[in-house]
This record gives C-alpha cells, sequence and structure tokens, in this order.
C-alpha cells in the first residue's frame, strides 16, 4: 500500500511539473496599452516591454492611446478577447476614478478589468511656475484668492490625480483655479514651463529634472512625509492642510474573464520584472514606492480607491468636462 501511495505521489508530482513546464505563453505578439501619452505610466511601460518579450518569447509592443480621460485605452483593453494578448497600464482615473466623475462609462474597471498587479506609487509635488510670486501654499491661496479665475492649472487627463488632487485643494481652500485638461504629462508639464498654466500638481518623474534647472518651483508634496530629495519641501499637511495626502499609482491590468493561468504567469514575470536591480533602480530615481504584489492585493487596493476618490469627487463636485 505504501509503495502505491509513492507511486501515485511520485506521478502527481511529475505531472504538476509538467504543467509548469508548459505554462502558459502567447502565440501571437503582447500589446500594452498606455491609456494616456507619455510621462510616468509610459515609462514604466517602456522598462517592462523589453524584459517582458524576453521571458515570454513573444514580440511585447507598447501603445499609447490617450483621450477621455483614459477610457478610451482603457476600454479596449475591456473589450479585447480575454486571451493574454492585450495589457493595460492603468492608474488613478480610468480605474479607480471616472466611474464617480463621468455619467456613463463604457466599461466596468472592476468587472471588466482583471487586476495582474499593482506596480508602484507616488506621492505628488505641488507646483507653480517661475512668474508666479507664490514661494509657499499659503502664498498661493492668498494669490488665487485675490484674483479669483485668473490662475489656471494642468492635469495630465481628466480624472488623473493632478485634476482631482488640485480640485481637493481648491475645495479645501475655497480658491477658484482654472481647470485646463491635457492628454498625457508631456503637454500638460510643457505649458507649465511655457507659464501658459501657472501651476499643477505632478508626480516626482515628471518636473524633478525641471526643478533642478529652475523652470518649475515646488511649494510642497502631497505624502505624509518629505521626500527623501527634496527635504526643504514641507508636506501638505505641514502647510496647513489636515489629512491632504493624494497618491498616484500605476499598475497592470488584462482583459476581465482572462483565465487565472494567464493571469499568474505576467503577474510572476512582472513582478519580477520590476524587482530587478535595474528597472527598481530607475523607478526609484524617479521617486516612485515599489509595491509589485499580487492580483488579489491590487484588485482589493482598486476598490478601496473607487470609494476614496469618489468621496473627494462628491465633496469637490469635480465632473469630467
Amino acid at each position: 500500500m505504501g509503495r502505491g501511495w509513492a507511486a501515485a505521489a511520485l506521478a502527481c508530482a511529475l505531472a504538476s511539473f509538467g504543467l509548469h513546464a508548459q505554462e502558459w505563453a502567447p502565440t501571437k505578439p503582447v500589446r500594452i496599452i498606455v491609456p494616456v501619452v507619455g510621462g510616468t505610466n509610459d515609462l514604466v511601460a517602456r522598462l517592462v516591454a523589453p524584459r517582458l518579450q524576453e521571458a515570454l518569447g513573444q514580440s511585447v509592443i507598447v501603445e499609447n492611446k490617450g483621450g477621455a480621460g483614459g477610457n478610451i485605452g482603457s476600454d479596449l483593453v475591456a473589450k479585447a478577447p480575454p486571451d493574454g494578448h492585450m495589457l493595460l497600464i492603468g492608474y488613478n482615473g480610468p480605474i479607480a476614478v471616472n466611474v464617480s466623475l463621468f455619467d456613463k462609462m463604457p466599461y466596468d474597471p472592476v468587472k471588466d478589468l482583471a487586476p495582474i498587479t499593482l506596480a508602484v506609487t507616488a506621492p505628488q509635488f505641488l507646483t507653480v511656475h517661475p512668474s508666479v510670486p507664490a514661494h509657499t501654499v499659503a502664498e498661493l491661496i492668498a494669490l488665487a484668492k485675490a484674483q479669483p479665475g485668473k490662475l489656471s492649472y494642468a492635469s495630465i487627463a481628466v480624472g488623473s490625480a493632478s485634476h482631482l488632487t488640485m480640485e481637493m485643494l481648491k475645495t479645501a481652500a475655497n480658491v477658484d483655479i482654472v481647470h485646463i485638461p491635457y492628454k498625457g504629462s508631456a503637454p500638460a508639464v510643457t505649458d507649465l514651463l511655457g507659464g501658459n498654466v501657472q501651476t499643477a500638481f505632478f508626480v516626482p518623474g515628471n518636473v524633478l529634472q525641471y526643478v533642478k534647472a529652475g523652470q518649475i518651483r515646488l511649494l510642497a508634496s502631497t505624502g505624509r512625509k518629505r521626500f527623501a530629495t527634496t527635504p526643504n519641501v514641507p508636506t501638505m499637511i505641514e502647510s496647513g492642510f489636515t489629512d491632504f495626502e493624494a497618491v498616484a499609482w500605476i499598475g497592470f491590468l488584462t482583459t476581465g474573464g482572462t483565465p487565472r493561468p494567464i493571469i499568474d504567469r505576467y503577474n510572476r514575470e512582472v513582478v519580477r520584472i520590476l524587482n530587478t536591480p535595474e528597472v527598481r533602480d530607475k523607478l526609484l530615481a524617479v521617486e516612485f514606492e515599489m509595491v509589485a504584489g499580487s492580483p488579489e492585493q491590487f484588485g482589493e487596493w482598486i476598490r478601496t480607491e473607487i470609494q476614496r476618490w469618489g468621496k473627494v469627487i462628491k465633496q469637490t463636485g469635480a465632473k469630467a468636462n
């Protein structure tokens, strides 16, 4: 009897090994959709893509499909065949915010998209053009109150963290600053550099190089503690706004209903790639905080973020425009 059990156990082990050895792999090129143009979302995609291509043995192509606050690119993935050949770079807007911000959504971010892993998070900087006569948050608020509707702010997209974080500030400080949405961080930062808009919330990777060159001024950050690389820049909390914390994040998803073996393969490969020293160092250099966890953890994060930003939208009255 003992030999029989041993033989059965060995057979199961060999079968399991065979299944793992023949794990899912794509049969045609994989497309990674970035639902916004340029910026840190694009950076994450293009750092992972060539290494994922090497691991999968198939071409991995990054495509930018911006528009409608990230909804266009996200909807493309939501409606794709659930066969693992299309991935999405998700961020606050199209995954957690737009469901409350837009009156009608073409997809359900919880049902129609499947989480793979949350990749990175990052607090933001409150920035101004150097021509703006404000060196603190209080001075910017005073300026906005003295000139209601005269100042404008950029966001990387409707529903992005850069949009709603400024709306949070406007509500908390009772000021009128005009929203100018862009299709991606590159044009938004360009217009701030040119003085066409006066202020904005941006993640560090979008602006640090310009700060060092004196082309953009930092007033505060939105984390609970100061950035290690900018120790002289206070937090919004230190600047008098209690519990003012707003985190931007980026993660990987695919089409809802995708079989679990496909999700697991992508999770394993993407988490491994994100934790390689080369990729990790490049993401840390732009002040990202590494997360890289399980699909379940990312799913829970998304549900929490939908509730969190839903409250912000209700409090601010923000709507897609």
